[in-house]
């Protein structure tokens, strides 16, 4: 990068300037001296920005729902796992039993819905180990036990809440007679501990269901863990959107009965979720465990309400993604999912005297929740399919609900032919609103903050329904930040925003990153949930105009070595040329002898075999060999590649530069229905241009890529596939300014994501405000994370007395500053 001073004067126009990552600092007594400049337009009208701009994306992954948000303490109280949840599990996972103990699913079980229950003879007894290292229980605190049972003779049950040290409280005893009913008892825990165990134990024969243990105190009374909930509602979340993501649209569409066989591979499907907890369905959850729905649509509506959120649910479309890919030709069932909508509707907004409004009352609520916004499908990768299922559903909706907001949504994308597809549809249908999704690197953050400046301004509003920048680390946070004030410029066209996912237990992880972690006794903030609080607490009503230099960058050449990788899939490689682009031979391998130019830096295993170079782990993932010079710059690399058996199809990588940074050309990736080239910075991949397509199996291909200076074109056995050019600046000082209505407070906002301070020219352009700012700043190493025990991203509050209509604030390298100046 090259580094530019210039100099600018109270009085003067203020000028741009200069940054990268190694800043001289300005002597102490050149005050004159800056980096940046910012200048506000206050007569210019900027964008409304709605109260629900920033809102929470929940989805049962992680254990968010079972083991987390839902406060209850007994793990598979129902007995209800299952291998279709997951290949390890028992209806007797996470518990113990002695004596004689029998998981029964027959014509004695509690009701068709709960098909399995626990049998003990007389003499035995039952123990659960609960979530993670077991129960939490806080000494002096109260937790309800609740148990199904039935015995035709009266069997006393004694209940003990205990750990390896003892017991935690008085044991209880209730006597469990005749047919099915419900049986309480009260515990006060005696100590605290984060290993407790709770034990049922039989004086005689019993059956047993729905074994319980909350804690009296949750979140307002309504069942969620209150740490975890004080935390989400901390944010000032505009918007719920829940509860998915993936488990709404994989799996079967059928419903959990006889007529399924009582499938377990589901979508979500809200009628299974209300209700009686003991009545409501079990489900298989995508993410490898099982779900017991004892967190339902009415608990999302009351969590929505009770941290003063709009709801925002999902409801599949019939047509699958998340890699499964299929559309469901079934007339009748797809006009009872439209019902199914239709009615959750009704559950949400109808008076008690409908019929589904009377069922919302009798759960408790006889107020409607005001259902404004619903999204139809997710993430699907088959855009016409969907988008045919999604126009019955809107019309359907719109004929009886029309003042209820029906989105759709892009694919799993931010580019690509689905994406182009699925929008060009979206716009030609005048769709209200489109729901995009993405997770790529920090860099393509920095060099996307400018991605809605050019979106129609008179076509269908985006809702940006999941994004993160793949990773917990203040970096990541910091990119993140930058790009939301690319959101809060464009929140004409940007109407709703959620970082994804929201919750993650740190023993059951299935996706990183996460905005809030936690274990069975403690929570705490990522960076990123650090950066997302900042900006929900301070979004302000109206963009104030405003502009900010730039930093100068001077990017050379892609350079880098070359490698070949695979992804779950054996591959053989053969005749690897790289030549210069003045006909220099770079690389020749036929393979002839060994592979002593390849270095391997990934898994699986390389062998040469029969003149080919052969990775045979079908199960390794990211088996990157490299070979070369990672200064190499300008060539022609050329590969045949052959399939032998697997899930994809072939990596062919260039510019590598080490383990975590290169590009690769990913042929027949995402379960073999893509290609696309991903750029890979510091670990984070981003996509740069894909298209459908997949890779035979035995067919030798002839891949080419040709690199000239920051341009590359990728040709297919001698067609060209596709080309293109990576020259965005990954710019790391971003700014938006917008005005508080209420306070009349300027919310100046800027991003400093680089190893340098950034003394900064602030023009507000003959705004009248006070001397003095409210300052918060968020400053951290770029590799710092939020623990449980450690708090390295926190934010900082400070005032700054120096305001006038022209200023110099110095904005330190790593952080994200808010100033709010108050009006003169």
């Amino acid at each position: 990068m090259s580094r530019t001073r210039t100099r600018w004067r109270l009085g003067l126009t203020a000028t741009a300037l200069l940054v990268a990552s190694a800043v001289v600092p300005a002597p102490a007594n050149a005050e004159d001296v800056t980096d940046y400049a910012i200048t506000v337009d206050p007569a210019a009208k900027g964008a409304k920005i709605d109260d629900t701009m920033y809102g929470v994306f929940f989805e049962d992954i992680n254990r968010a729902a079972d083991g987390g948000l839902y406060a209850e303490l007994v793990q598979n109280r129902s007995f209800e796992y299952s291998t279709a949840d997951n290949r390890s599990y028992t209806p007797l996972t996470s518990w113990v039993t002695s004596g004689t103990a029998q998981a029964l699913s027959d014509d004695g079980r509690l009701n068709a819905r709960n098909r399995t229950y626990l049998a003990l003879d007389g003499g035995s007894s039952v123990t659960n180990s609960g979530y993670n290292t077991g129960m939490s229980v806080e000494s002096g605190k109260a937790y309800d036990f609740s148990v199904w049972a039935r015995a035709d003779a009266a069997a006393p049950l004694t209940v003990t809440l205990h750990d390896a040290d003892g017991t935690l409280a008085e044991a209880r005893r209730v006597t469990a007679r005749g047919g099915w009913a419900k049986y309480r008892a009260k515990f006060t825990a005696t100590r605290s501990s984060t290993t407790g165990r709770l034990t049922v134990a039989a004086e005689g024969p019993v059956a047993l269901d729905m074994i319980s243990l909350l804690p009296r105190d949750t979140y307002k009374g309504h069942g969620l863990r209150e740490d975890l909930a004080q935390k989400i509602a901390a944010l000032h979340p505009g918007f719920v959107r829940f509860p998915g993501g993936c488990l709404v649209n994989t799996g079967s569409m059928a419903g959990y009965d006889e007529a399924s066989g009582y499938e377990r591979k589901r979508s979500y499907q809200w009628k299974d979720t209300i209700g009686p907890v003991e009545q409501r369905a079990t489900n298989s959850n995508f993410w490898g465990y099982n779900q017991s729905y004892g967190l339902g649509y009415y608990e999302y509506f009351q969590f929505s309400e009770d941290i003063g959120a709009m709801p925002l649910p999902v409801v599949p479309a019939l047509v699958t993604g998340c890699g499964q890919n299929r559309a469901t030709d079934d007339d009748a069932l797809l006009e009872r999912h439209i019902q199914d909508t239709l009615d959750l509707i009704e559950f949400a907004n109808g008076p008690v005297t409908s019929e589904w409004g009377r069922k919302r009352a009798a759960m408790g609520h006889p107020k409607p929740f005001h259902l404004t916004h619903l999204e139809v499908g997710n993430e699907e990768n088959l855009p016409n399919e969907f988008f045919a299922r999604f126009t019955e559903f809107r019309t359907a909706i719109e004929a009886e609900y029309p003042e209820v907001t029906v989105i759709s949504n892009s694919g799993p994308d931010d580019s690509g032919s689905t994406f182009d597809t699925a929008w060009q549809l979206n716009r030609d249908a005048n769709v209200d609103m489109v729901d995009e999704h993405y997770y790529n690197s920090p860099q393509w953050f920095l060099q996307n903050n400018d991605r809605y400046d050019s979106y129609d301004r008179n076509g269908p509003k985006v809702f940006l329904g999941e994004y993160a920048s793949l990773g917990n680390t203040f970096k990541n946070a910091l990119s993140e930040a930058a790009f939301m004030t690319g959101l809060e410029r464009n929140a004409d066209v940007v109407k709703l925003a959620s970082y994804a996912p929201l919750l993650a237990n740190e023993d059951y992880v299935q996706w990183r990153p996460d905005l809030i972690w936690f274990n069975n006794h403690a929570s705490w903030g990522s960076a990123d949930y650090e950066v997302q609080k900042l900006f929900m607490s301070n979004v302000g009503d109206r963009v104030v105009t405003s502009t900010a230099t730039g930093t100068p960058s001077v990017s050379g050449p892609i350079s880098g070595a070359v490698g070949l990788s695979t992804w779950a899939t054996t591959a053989a490689y053969d005749d690897v040329k790289v030549t210069g682009a003045d006909g220099t031979a770079l690389l020749g391998d036929d393979f002839s002898g060994d592979a002593s130019q390849w270095t391997h830096t990934g898994t699986g295993s390389w062998s040469v075999q029969d003149g080919q170079y052969v990775q045979s782990d079908e199960a390794a993932t990211n088996t990157m060999v490299q070979a070369g010079d990672p200064a190499w710059h300008d060539y022609d690399l050329h590969v045949k590649a052959t399939k032998r058996s697997g899930k994809e199809g072939f990596l062919v990588a260039f510019g590598v530069k080490d383990t975590g940074n290169y590009y690769w050309w990913n042929l027949g990736g995402w379960n073999n229905t893509t290609s696309a080239v991903e750029q890979a910075v510091d670990g984070g991949k981003s996509t740069l241009i894909s298209k459908a397509g997949s890779i035979e199996t035995g067919r030798a291909y002839d891949i080419d890529i040709k690199v000239r200076g920051r341009q590359v074109t990728l040709l297919l056995d001698g067609q060209e596939w596709g080309s293109f050019t990576d020259e965005k600046p990954a710019e790391p000082f971003r700014q938006v300014v917008t005005r508080d209505a209420k306070t009349g407070d300027l919310i100046v906002k800027v991003v400093n994501a680089q190893a340098a301070d950034a003394r900064t020219a602030i023009d507000l352009g003959g705004a009248k405000v006070g001397r003095k700012a409210a300052v918060t700043t968020l400053q951290a190493a770029p590799d710092a994370v939020n623990t449980e025990t450690s708090t390295a991203v926190a934010p900082v509050k400070s005032t700054f007395e120096g305001v006038a209509d022209r200023f110099t604030y110095t904005f330190p390298a790593n952080s994200v500053t808010f100033l709010r100046i108050r009006k003169g």
